[in-house]
């Protein structure tokens, strides 16, 4: 084992191996595809296949089997890669740690946003925060999956979380906003979809998770009602819905923006999660990160009735103003 522990030592002292060769070895180790592998890093899959190559000649042993299915790990590669993954943390700590004591309003802030309805409330205000200032540059992305901030994939991640969960420890966390959802039917079908109403043709639309929305339905006011189709996304099934192809539960932070969609006479609001602003702690005290977050924070707790499901937004509320950005508070970062 003194080999491999010993490849910790060579990296850090820049011997032998290249930490861009570890990247490398870890993306493929991972993936099992140069073409993924080549995806994830963003370069072609014959410089995963080279770079992979010259380690193996570098430490003149084999770390993959090469078959039709893919790359596999030998068992030397097995060792190879608990060495390369505490490498890898040791990196990222350290920098986190540089970027952490930044005090500079000018760089790079990665944000990833749950979905593409927060993140369009959300954008107004962050254009307003970058024109404040332009040193700072964005990169955003929208995805539900959970991005390790540890390896700074995000800087700043906007993230639902069930009512009974918290961020991981090892991460700093803000909660936002209660998510609220309710009950909607499309306007122009309400008529043939009220669940009320002996024989009309009311059905829920499913979400892809029916083991979930079993539950929802059952402690919903209209148990009784059969449950239709499967949907990915909040966009196909708010989509769904005003096409009048079945009654949607959704966050009112989306039903309630949409026209198209009234509130059922029993709406069933409920809370089910919390909005938060996650973030890791070596990067509290970076001047960037810090003003951007002041700012998502503030955008999202200024927009809070529509995501409790309050008034004026509420689609059972006679004249509801359409939201708009200049309907948003100021926020200012301090």
């Amino acid at each position: 084992m003194g080999r491999w522990t010993g490849l910790l030592d060579m990296v850090r002292n820049g011997e032998h191996v290249d930490w861009d060769d570890l990247r490398h070895f870890l993306a493929l180790a991972r993936t099992r595809s140069v073409r993924a592998a080549g995806a994830v890093l963003g370069v072609s899959h014959s410089t995963v296949a080279r770079r992979v190559e010259a380690l193996e000649a570098r430490l003149s042993t084999r770390l993959f089997d090469r078959s039709r299915d893919g790359y596999a790990l030998t068992d030397a590669g097995e060792r190879m890669l608990e060495t390369a993954e505490r490498v890898e943390g040791e990196m990222a700590a350290l920098e986190r740690g540089l970027v952490g004591q930044d005090e500079r309003l000018a760089g790079v802030v990665a944000v990833t946003c749950c979905d593409h309805y927060v993140s369009g409330l959300l954008m107004p205000k962050l254009s307003a925060f970058c024109a404040m200032h332009p040193e700072i540059e964005l990169s955003f992305n929208t995805d539900s999956r959970p991005f390790d901030l540890s390896k700074r994939e995000a800087d700043l991640a906007l993230r639902m979380l069930a009512r009974d969960r918290l961020p991981p420890e090892h991460l700093i966390g803000q909660k936002l906003v209660p998510l609220t959802m309710a009950s909607y039917v499309a306007q122009a079908h309400e008529t043939r979809l009220d669940p009320d109403v002996a024989g009309s043709q009311a059905r829920w639309i499913s979400f892809e998770d029916r083991k979930i929305h079993a539950g929802l339905i059952a402690s919903s006011s209209y148990p009784d009602l059969p449950a239709w189709g499967s949907f990915t996304s909040l966009e196909l099934m708010a989509q769904a819905a005003t096409e009048g192809l079945g009654l949607a539960m959704l966050p009112t932070y989306v039903g309630d923006q949409k026209p198209e969609l009234r509130r059922l006479a029993k709406p069933d609001l409920r809370q089910l999660a919390d909005l938060w602003l996650v973030s890791h702690p070596d990067l509290r005290d970076n001047a960037r990160f810090r003003a951007t977050r002041q700012t998502v924070a503030a955008a999202i707790r200024s927009l809070s009735p529509l995501f409790e499901g309050l008034a004026p937004w509420s689609t059972d509320a006679p004249g509801r103003p359409k939201i708009t950005p200049d309907r948003m508070d100021d926020c200012a970062v301090p």
